[in-house]
């Protein structure tokens, strides 16, 4: 729901490349990235065809589970500068490809012809803003060391889909390159590549009811936005505040039926017990006490976002100097 662009790049690609591998084989070829004939021959149509279906059924799967995991992006910013995000990146990774495969050539003496077809450059370009903009939560650890995320299934579906093919690895490497430019706002990349107002506005009309889906029943209705981009986005942190409060309940559940797989009381004072008498016992004397941390507000509203309060979250991230993922964990076990 509210994501119309994503349900049309997970149907619309994945179905031709059924129909290319099961049926229509021998049509397989005009949607070949081949960079010989794109370089030689000048076919440049060439890399709108290639660099949008995949040939290969497991890159199909592996990118479009990829494209459904980062539907939020749609849903925070709005279709529209998610499109723009999209196009933006496919354009800066169309550019790197042919870059790194001449560097290749000059330092290795790797002659590539061709590359892995498909969607791929955007997808990885993604992966760059779920690193920076999406907060990782511990949802449980291997072996008492190795910790489990609500990050961790999308790291492997990359890594799988970065093992697919021999030179994907130059796809990999100019998608994250486009997604660190574009995200970065570097030489105002995102004001030059994005999509008009007015094709937006075409699309919106002629596409987005196609592929829209119906707004649940059940859903907590907001939207005292002035505008319905607004309304979208005010929606949609309200859904995500959903799936963040769950998950923090369902780790309080396991700690407390597992007693805690690490004790942060030796790392961090309990906050509940911070002007407990036996701990003020311990303090440290005035002219010992290191001047306070500061503390980045952005990194504050983000916690609060999950449900913890101003107090706590201020508390957590002077304890643990403004990591933000080790004060979300020590919140989750106070």
């Amino acid at each position: 729901d509210k994501a119309p662009l994503s349900k049309s790049l997970l149907l619309v690609p994945s179905a031709i490349s059924i129909l290319l591998t099961l049926l229509f084989q021998h049509y397989q070829k005009f949607f070949a990235y081949n960079l010989q004939a794109i370089k030689e021959d000048f076919q440049i149509w060439r890399l709108v065809c290639g660099r949008t279906i995949c040939l290969d059924l497991k890159d199909t799967f592996c990118s479009c589970l990829l494209i459904y995991n980062f539907r939020i992006f749609e849903r925070r910013y709005g279709s529209r500068k998610f499109s723009s995000f999209l196009l933006g990146a496919w354009m800066l990774s169309a550019l790197f490809d042919l870059v790194l495969v001449e560097i290749a050539q000059y330092i290795f003496g790797i002659t590539i012809n061709s590359l892995p077809s498909g969607f791929l450059g955007p997808v990885f370009a993604l992966f760059v803003p779920f690193y920076s903009s999406i907060p990782r939560v511990q949802v449980t650890q291997v072996l008492g060391h190795f910790s489990i995320t609500n990050k961790t299934l999308v790291y492997i579906l990359g890594l799988q889909l970065l093992t697919s093919g021999s030179y994907i690895w130059i796809l990999a490497l100019s998608g994250l390159v486009s997604g660190i430019c574009y995200n970065s706002s570097i030489l105002k990349v995102h004001r030059i590549l994005c999509v008009p107002g007015w094709v937006a506005k075409i699309f919106s009309w002629t596409l987005e009811p196609i592929f829209s889906s119906a707004e649940p029943m059940n859903e907590v209705r907001v939207g005292m936005g002035a505008t319905v981009d607004i309304q979208r986005q005010q929606r949609m942190e309200l859904l995500d505040r959903q799936i963040m409060m769950s998950q923090v309940a369902q780790m309080r559940r396991q700690r407390q039926q597992q007693g805690g797989m690490i004790n942060w009381n030796r790392l961090f004072p309990p906050l509940r017990h911070r002007h407990n008498a036996n701990y003020q016992d311990h303090h440290l004397s005035e002219q010992d006490t290191p001047p306070p941390t500061e503390v980045s507000e952005e990194q504050v509203a983000r916690l609060m976002e999950m449900g913890f309060s101003r107090g706590d979250a201020l508390e957590a991230l002077r304890a643990s100097n403004n990591d933000l993922n080790v004060a979300t964990n020590f919140l989750l076990q106070h």
